[in-house]
């Protein structure tokens, strides 16, 4: 290849253009249909670092992903979105990960939530298991987390330690035992309990239930991602790697949602 093409490649589209083209795409949506909760599964940054930082550590995939975690709460919020529900790690990778490449990724995380609430812009709260997470990590994310409840912003959930079978089983722990603390027996439980009953002991009671859910890198499944809540969900699957998931592809994802009809069931 010519170094007229490699220029060529490297500077068309030019940033403005893109720029231009997004702004115009986001105007012409139709704001009263755009998501009230938008989740996402951002797959891709160990496969990008492999690609693109090759010879460094994973951590350099997942210090982008951050970023772009960050650029994406900022369109969302742009947008006017309500809610946002970020999946940044799952109780099976816990599980599997090996120290030297979970203790990097844990602290990108704890960095990320600390950037989060340093805007001060929104509401952030760390939903998971974080009971299974080091008790440093879990307390700094639950501090950043508490210094944000001020905010009249966006709610931002970062799901670390997170996972639908988690947290359906601490759902049902939690309600089973505020039950028992009114005096109800296991019978008059099973005899009343209602889906809301349950909604309201999940890590995102009182929240929306996401409207979209977009998972990028290709993978076409949502991993047991809020298996409650996604019950009525509109999905979006962007063949993209997430640190290069663009400000464009969000925005077709936005417009994707607004053409489709939601039946919930009927």
């Amino acid at each position: 290849m010519s170094w007229v093409n490699r220029f060529v490649d490297r500077t068309w589209p030019p940033k403005w253009l893109y720029a231009w083209y997004e702004r115009r795409e986001l105007d012409r949506l139709d704001k009263s249909s755009l998501p009230r909760h938008v989740a996402v599964l951002a797959d891709g940054n160990r496969r990008w670092a492999r690609m693109n930082a090759p010879g460094l550590p994973l951590v350099a995939g997942y210090q982008a992903g951050a970023a772009k975690l960050m650029e994406f709460v900022n369109w969302c919020d742009e947008a006017g979105i309500q809610v946002v529900t970020l999946w940044v790690l799952s109780t099976d990778n816990l599980q599997r990960a090996g120290a030297e490449e979970l203790d990097p990724l844990l602290q990108v995380i704890q960095q990320l939530v600390e950037d989060l609430a340093a805007s001060r812009r929104w509401r952030v709260r760390a939903v998971g298991a974080l009971e299974l997470l080091p008790p440093e990590i879990a307390h700094s994310l639950v501090a950043s987390a508490d210094a944000t409840r001020g905010s009249s912003g966006m709610q931002v959930n970062v799901a670390v330690a997170y996972g639908g079978r988690q947290e359906l089983l601490d759902a049902v722990r939690s309600l089973l035992s505020a039950r028992a603390a009114d005096g109800a027996t296991l019978e008059e439980v099973a005899d009343t309990l209602a889906s809301d009953e349950i909604s309201s002991h999940l890590y995102t009671k009182g929240q929306p239930d996401p409207d979209l859910i977009i998972r990028t890198s290709g993978e076409q499944r949502l991993s047991g991602f809020l298996l409650w809540q996604s019950a009525h969900s509109e999905f979006y699957f962007c063949e993209a790697l997430w640190p290069d998931f663009r400000r464009v592809d969000f925005v077709r994802a936005l417009r994707a949602y607004s053409q489709r009809e939601r039946r919930f069931g009927r």
